[in-house]
This record gives structure tokens, sequence and C-alpha cells, in this order.
């Protein structure tokens, strides 16, 4: 019962109501109390001090007539029977707590006319209410005369010389009727209250919460083979609205996960079959009958390039697979990325030079830099692979690093056709490849790292892993042209270690003098033989 939230959401909304009637009706009934007492002390006062007024003015008049305890007596009569109040009563007490006079209150209206008279109020009650509790006088004293319940308030005064005490009584009855009511009202209002709040409390719990329910449903049905299915959104503007919106959003990229990984199985599996073919085939065909030496030995050839092209295959599924589960461990150090590009473009220099590509590259200065050596040079080498594949004969590779502000920028420019704009998006993609017929050799994305020996089709995975390296690294690579003239890829990478005073690369560096600094830039324009 207690595991619905339903269930306690009411609860919660219950006791708290109840929590805030029960104290707001605790604070209504003290202060109707207060009021009522204020005001019976109010009056009880006003009205005393009224009877000493009138019982003053009749011993005067009185005293025309009367003297001494006589017109006293007289007067106190006198006054007890003008001042007839409802709910309120009367007596004048001399000095010797004989009572002089005292009158009876007024009947209600709702008293029928044969109701029994009231009740005197004995000598006794009324002395000790002059003398109060212990010898201690009080002003207002609570008594009970019969069933009904009063509150006294002594005056003591001289009239004539005559000390006097009047005893004013005020009947409590209605006040404590009040009280009554409102007590059996709040004892009857608050739990219907409750009850109301509870089953409406209930009733907008589950109908809030049913869109959750139904999209509890509806994502328990869900699984690979229908994630293309969305949750129901009944109101985007509101919380449960927006709940369902961002779950539709993780579904939606769910599903091009698993789509990009439909993918990538079935382009790796293509790929990984095609050179496993060919090795098969021509062991079969080398073992089918005897064969000569050459034969032998052209066979072999062939396995052994489907073999290396096998392996870089893995290697790359391998270096994503690590990358995408955040397992590849960078091992920064301290190196030159300008000499890095000269090394890397007079390692493909033969291969662009039997495609009769020209191939040059511009440094621009000393560009001290703090990553991983192996990242970036497999970086530059997919990128320099890429424009040779694309580039037909004839054409011209440029590549060039600079500093732009607080990075460094490899830029690898080709003469190649270009990349239909419909497919730039893409370029980055896994697998992804151009139509062959664009190309002059089946161009696509990617090439073989650190080697670029081979000029057969590569999986589509290098600018994949370069540009992994690159934000690896935090920074990007972008296709920054592509257009009949050619396509030019810049990778940018973070200068954060170039500023460093103690930045001492293996081969020299910082520090060097104008002599190293000649003889290195002099190695420098020998690798790149400009």
């Amino acid at each position: 019962m207690f595991d619905s939230v339903r269930v306690r959401l009411t609860l919660w909304y219950t006791g708290v109501l109840a929590l805030v009637l029960v104290c707001l009706s605790a604070g209504t009934y003290w202060l109707v109390e207060r009021t009522t007492e204020r005001r019976t002390f109010i009056s009880l006062a006003e009205i005393s001090q009224g009877f000493l007024t009138t019982l003053q003015s009749e011993y005067k008049d009185q005293l025309k007539e009367r003297a001494g305890l006589e017109a006293l007596h007289a007067a106190a009569q006198e006054s007890v029977d003008e001042f007839r109040l409802r709910d309120h009563r009367f007596a004048v007490l001399d000095s010797a707590g004989s009572v002089l006079a005292e009158n009876q209150a007024v009947p209600a209206p709702r008293e029928p006319a044969g109701a029994a008279s009231q009740r005197e109020i004995p000598g006794d009650v009324l002395r000790n209410l002059v003398a109060g509790t212990a010898g201690a006088p009080r002003r207002l004293q609570d008594l009970i005369l019969g069933d009904e319940h009063f509150r006294a308030r002594v005056l003591e005064a001289e009239v004539g010389g005559s000390p006097i005490s009047i005893v004013t009584l005020q009947s409590l009855e209605r006040e404590r009727e009040l009280l009554e009511d409102i007590r059996a009202t709040l004892l009857w209002v608050i739990p219907i209250t409750l009850a109301i709040a509870s089953a409406g409390g209930y009733f907008l719990a589950r109908k809030s919460l049913a869109p959750v329910v139904g999209m509890s449903e509806k994502a328990a049905l869900m699984g690979a083979q229908n994630l293309h299915e969305r949750l129901p959104v009944q109101n985007a503007r509101d919380e449960l609205g927006y709940l369902a919106s961002t779950f539709n959003g993780l579904l939606e990229r769910l599903e091009r996960s698993f789509e990009q990984q439909r993918r990538f199985m079935a382009d790796a599996s293509h790929e990984l079959r095609s050179p496993v073919s060919i090795i098969r085939g021509e062991a079969e065909v080398a073992l089918s009958q005897t064969r000569s030496p050459e034969e032998y030995r052209e066979s072999l050839a062939i396995a052994l390039d489907e073999a290396r092209r096998l392996s870089q295959i893995v290697e790359d599924l391998f270096t994503l697979a690590r990358a995408d589960a955040g397992e590849y461990p960078l091992r920064p150090r301290d190196f030159y990325l300008e000499e890095l590009a000269a090394d890397c473009v007079r390692a493909v220099r033969s291969m662009a030079a039997a495609r009769g590509i020209m191939l040059t590259y511009e440094p621009d200065g000393e560009m001290p830099i703090h990553a991983d050596e192996a990242l970036v040079r497999r970086l530059a080498m997919n990128l320099l692979d890429n424009a040779i594949k694309y580039t037909p004969a004839g054409g011209k590779i440029s590549v060039a690093c600079q500093r732009a502000g607080a990075e460094y920028s490899l830029m690898v420019r080709d003469s190649g056709p270009g990349i239909p704009a419909e497919a730039q998006e893409k370029i980055f993609e896994r697998f992804f490849r151009l139509d062959p017929a664009r190309t002059h050799s089946g161009r696509e994305n990617s090439g073989t790292p650190e080697t670029a020996a081979s000029a057969t089709v590569g999986a589509g995975l290098g600018l994949a892993i370069a540009r992994w390296i690159a934000e690896a690294h935090h920074g990007r690579l972008t296709l920054v042209q592509s257009d009949a003239s050619g396509s030019v890829f810049v990778a940018y990478l973070p200068t954060n270690s170039a500023g460093r005073a103690a930045f001492l690369p293996a081969n020299g560096g910082a520090g060097e003098g104008p002599e190293a600094a000649s003889a290195k830039r002099e190695r420098t324009a020998e690798r790149t033989g400009t």
C-alpha cells in the first residue's frame, strides 16, 4: 500500500493539511476565547463603574428624606432595582459584610414565562468574593450558581463616608455556548475536510500520475526492435511533458546509437570478410596443385598485403572501441609539432612521388606542445594518406603548421575533385566512403596511419580516428573547404604547454642557442626538401 506514490502523496498531503487545520483551529479558538475574556473584563469594569455612579446619585437623593445607614440601604435597594440588565446581577455589601441589596438578572427572551426564578446569592458566597481566597482579594473571580457560570468583579468604594463593596456578576453562559459551538463545529469540520481533501488529493495524484503510469507501461514494452516508438506527450509545457520529451530524446539518441552500432557491425563484418576471403582464396589456389616458386611467392605477397590491411582494420576498430569506452590512455610528452609534421611529410613523400603528386611543407617557426606524440603523429598521417588517395596524378598537396591564437593549426590541402556537399557532414563518420567513381582510386575518407604504404581502398576509419585524436587533446578537426579546387582539412590543437619556461624536449628546444636553432632549421628543411 505504502509502495504507491499516489498513496504516499495523499498521506503527506492529508497530514500536512491536518496539521495546518489543527494549528489554525487552535489559534482561532484561542483568539476567540481571549477576545471574549477581554470583552467580559471591559464590560464588568464599565458596568461596575456605572452602578457606582448610580448608587452615589441615589444616595444623595435619599439623604433628603433619610439619614445615615438608612439612606445608604435605601439607595442600594433603589440602585439594584433600577440597574437590572440581562446576564448581570448586582449586590451591595457594607463594611461588616452584610448584604444591603441584591437583584436578579433580566430573563432571556428564550426562557418560558413560567420559568423558575433565579436563586439568591448566598451571603457567605458574596462575603467570600469580597474577601477573596486566603485573604487576598481579587478583582475578577469565577463561580457557579446552580448550573450557571458567572464571572464576578468586586469594586471597593465609599458612599457617604461608609465603605462598601459592589459585587457585579456577569453570566458566562453565552460565551460558553459560543465556545462550545466552535469546538463542536471544528470537531465536525476538520474530519470532514480531511476526508474530502484526502479523496480529492488521491484523485488528483492518480490523475496527475496517470501519464507516468502510461509512460512506464509504454517503456516496459520497448526494446531494440521498436526503439522507433515514442512516449505520448500530453502537455509539453508541464513537468511530465518535459519528462516525456526528455525520455523521447533519450530514445532517439539510443535509436541512433543502435543504428550506428548495427551499421558499424555490418560494415566491420564486410571490411573484415574481404581480406579474409582473399587470403583464404590465395591459400586454396596455392595448395590446389604444385606451383612454381614464383607463383608461390606471388600468392604469399598477396596474402601478406591483405593480412596487413586486416591487421590495420582490426587495430583501428580496437582503437575506436577503447576510445568509445574511455579506456584509451593518453601519454603526453613535450615535443615540437612542426618537427613531427616534417617527419610525417618525409614518410609519405615517396608514395606521393610514385603517384606524381607534388608535396610541400610550410612550417611557421618552433611550436612546442605537450601532447601524446604517437596519437598526434597518427592524426597527421591519416590526413596525409587521405589527401594522397584523393589527389589525382599531377596534383599537389601542401601541409602547413601555424599558430592561431591559443591554438596550433595543422593544415592539409589537396587538389582533388572535392567532396559533395551532401557528404561533407558525414565525412567523419565511421566506415563512410564516397562513391569510388568520384576519385581516381576509389577515394575514401580514411587511410592507414603511420605507414601510408598501401594503395588499396581503406575501411573508412581514418578521419574518424583523426577527429577523435583531436578531441581527446581538447582540440578539433574540421573540413574548412571542399570544392572543385580541392579540400582543406585543419586540425587545431591547444598550446597549453607552449609558454612553459621548463619545456625541454628530448632533442633540444627551449634554451638552445642560435647555432642549435640554426641546425634545427636545417634539419627541418632537409626533411621537407624545402
